[in-house]
């Protein structure tokens, strides 16, 4: 079995990288653009070599070759520009993620797919359709990457070590995300006896928006992107029964359906193994269905 990463990009490089060097399968890069994907396996593979670890990543612009996959990881359409929103994207990146979905139908209907091209939500969704895979072997990434980044804000105002911190992100990646502050702890401590509630509010706001500002700065977010998917695959292809925010394909939790859009899950080797439904206060209600209608509406505008 395989990871296949569709989409050579900086994103799909630092995806190939950080699966790798997890040491959790041989990796296929694959990608329209011919020489791409070839060059980077050389790249990364040389320095799997001097660490030791003896997977193998390989590049094709044959999409073919990813039949034998146990997870497909697509990355493929544009990314965003400084100034864009997520949905500035949905138009076109909608038209490639059809032909990529239906190419993934075609050689690896059995894997999992895991979805990064943005907008996240929208996009999940029409590779859900697309491919008419079962709901629980196709999802997203974006709840996992901002996490990453609410963690990244807690730490840094707690002045403690990220691994001592439990915290959890839902809703629409973008601009309605949700950092579920009242949820966060440290080793169990509630976060408020750490940090007081004006710098709870701000790192609210900076989760929210720092993405724009990261791509302001250096033109892209690559290395928690890549780490994000990296986390996703090992607690499938380990079976860790690990609780994470993905986005989902929604059949009734949280009293909607025919969407995808970020909640916890439970995932193990044979996808999303359950949706976790939490009990949300009416503030977060108001947040979580902000970002519903947005999917919602996204999702209206491109499967008709």
């Amino acid at each position: 079995m395989t990871i296949s990463i569709i989409g050579s990009g900086k994103v799909g490089a630092s995806i190939a990288l950080n699966c790798a060097i997890r040491d959790l399968d041989d990796v296929l890069l694959v990608d329209i653009v011919q020489g791409l994907p070839q060059g980077e396996a050389m790249d990364i593979n040389h320095q799997l070599s001097e660490m030791g670890i003896d997977r193998l990543v390989r590049g094709s612009n044959n999409y073919a070759d990813i039949n034998d996959s146990g997870i497909v990881v697509l990355v493929a359409g544009l990314g965003r520009k400084p100034g864009m929103s997520r949905m500035d994207l949905l138009h076109t990146n909608a038209n490639i993620v059809k032909d990529v979905s239906m190419k993934v139908a075609s050689y690896a209907r059995n894997s999992i797919l895991i979805v990064v091209t943005n907008p996240l939500d929208p996009m999940t969704y029409v590779a859900l359709k697309t491919t008419g895979m079962h709901k629980d072997k196709v999802m997203g990434m974006g709840g996992l990457l901002d996490l990453s980044r609410f963690k990244s804000f807690i730490r840094e105002a707690a002045n403690v070590s990220g691994e001592s911190i439990q915290a959890m992100v839902i809703s629409e990646h973008g601009e309605n995300m949700l950092p579920l502050i009242r949820f966060c702890c440290i080793s169990g401590i509630p976060l408020i006896d750490f940090i007081s509630a004006e710098v709870q509010s701000r790192i609210f706001e900076n989760t929210r928006k720092v993405a724009a500002d990261v791509i302001a700065l250096k033109g892209a977010t690559t290395y928690a992107p890549g780490n994000a998917v990296a986390i996703m695959a090992e607690a499938i292809m380990k079976d860790k029964k690990s609780v994470v925010p993905v986005s989902a394909p929604l059949d009734g939790e949280y009293g909607v359906s025919n969407i995808c859009i970020g909640v916890p899950v439970v995932l193990g080797e044979n996808g999303i193994e359950r949706v976790i439904e939490l009990k949300l206060n009416p503030i977060e209600r108001e947040i979580f269905h902000k970002g519903i209608n947005s999917v919602s509406e996204a999702i209206k505008a491109i499967m008709p």
